[in-house]
């Protein structure tokens, strides 16, 4: 019999889409609580869409849980992460009524005394240090004067970065004393009212009216700056074990601190052991992405962060021990692994449609394997039309007509 797994998301992220695509090419029944408009719910192998309302998002989590009765929940993004943290202390208050809620979320994303800690840059940082793993310093920085105590003590450029964001938008690099102040400020303080209700209607999400009516700051941590090549792994892990991994150096990328856009397929045996390391050391199930930069002297691979849900990358299948979805399917099944037919034998692969948005002449569409999923028009259709005004901002050209080389679904 087929596991049925919910993919639980707050934002319309397309790896989420591409990562329910694989589950369901790999044996499972993928359903998903997710808004209005998301990528997954045009595509074909989605079995059921349940409405998620960002005015009572533990309750659309519990009534599609209710729904569905999924042997696996998978976190599409970091507010789904908090809510589903969320939804577990509060069916713990209701004991018994709660249990198999409880259980379900204990078996997606692993021992619960790990929540605390995956949402808290510094303290996995720490964590990963006692367990010997190479990692720059951080350090939570609370006041202004914090931040020369960590230039002082880390040097510059230093690294800031906020809790609770991703894609690169909680990370400033300062070169400077005033850099450093400036950027505390900025990502320690709290959300606009504007972005609240903007939120609010626009995505049914009242997340941040909290934080920014009460002039809650955001958490900022300071962290060692390390020179060299940015590297980026996805694993598949029950209670405690890696399944499957996938390790990739970044070729390039949107922004100096966004999103990778094309990734280079690699073995490490550093960013292996710290994954794995982590993984045991957290009790962790589900699929979790590290990120990592190769120092540019020595080729050490340092760990910087770890984002407790998928990465851009979690859905590629390269071959044996390299398919996350196979892994993650069989182990919710309690069945051997089979896996997908290897996608491809080239280690580029550029990813759609960012690389593409970057740069319609980039070379790597053509000497890479562009990662689009051509058997999902719709999922195509609807990629290039939300993509498309983030590009005419981005760029301020004309719209793009081609995906070099091959044309697109016409719209």
């Amino acid at each position: 019999m087929k596991p049925t797994v919910l993919i639980a998301t707050t934002a319309r992220w397309l790896p989420t889409a591409r990562l329910g695509m694989a589950l369901a090419n790999a044996g499972c029944a993928v359903d998903a609580v997710c808004p209005s408009r998301h990528p997954i719910r045009v595509t074909t192998l989605l079995r059921q869409a349940y409405g998620y309302n960002g005015l009572a998002p533990l309750e659309s989590f519990a009534a599609a849980i209710a729904a569905a009765k999924p042997d696996l929940i998978i976190p599409g993004d970091d507010a789904a992460i908090v809510h589903l943290h969320g939804l577990y202390d509060r069916e713990q208050r209701r004991a018994e009524a709660g249990t198999a809620t409880c259980e379900l979320i204990e078996r997606s994303l692993g021992s619960p005394s790990s929540f605390r800690i995956v949402r808290a840059r510094a303290a996995f940082m720490n964590l990963a240090e006692q367990e010997g793993i190479r990692a720059p310093k951080t350090k939570t920085i609370k006041h202004v004067a914090d931040v020369r105590n960590a230039v002082a003590q880390m040097g510059l450029p230093l690294v800031l970065k906020s809790d609770g964001t991703s894609g690169g938008e909680g990370v400033r690099i300062a070169r400077t004393i005033e850099e450093a102040e400036h950027a505390f400020r900025t990502l320690g303080a709290p959300p606009l009212l504007a972005r609240a209700i903007k939120r609010a209607l626009v995505n049914r999400n009242t997340t941040l009216f909290l934080p920014s009516l009460l002039r809650i700051r955001n958490v900022v941590n300071a962290q060692t700056f390390i020179p060299g090549r940015e590297a980026t792994s996805t694993v598949a892990c029950w209670k405690g074990t890696v399944l499957a991994s996938l390790h990739f150096e970044v070729i390039n990328k949107k922004t100096s601190t966004g999103p990778s856009t094309v990734l280079r397929l690699i073995e490490n045996a550093d960013m292996s052991n710290a994954a794995e390391r982590m993984v045991r050391r957290l009790g962790l199930s589900g699929v979790i992405g590290f990120d990592f930069m190769l120092e540019e002297h020595t080729g050490n691979a340092y760990l910087i962060e770890m984002n407790p849900r998928p990465t851009q990358v979690g859905h590629l299948a390269l071959g044996p021990g390299r398919d996350l979805a196979a892994a993650l399917c069989a182990a919710a099944s309690g069945t051997p692994v089979h896996e997908s037919q290897k996608v491809t034998e080239n280690d580029t692969i550029t990813l759609f449609p960012n690389e593409w948005l970057r740069s319609a002449q980039s070379p790597f569409i053509r000497t890479g394997y562009h990662d689009v999923p051509w058997e999902e028009s719709n999922f195509i259709r609807l990629c290039i039309g939300t993509r498309r005004k983030q590009w005419d901002l981005y760029a301020q050209t004309k719209q793009i007509q081609t995906l070099s080389p091959v044309h697109l679904p016409r719209q």
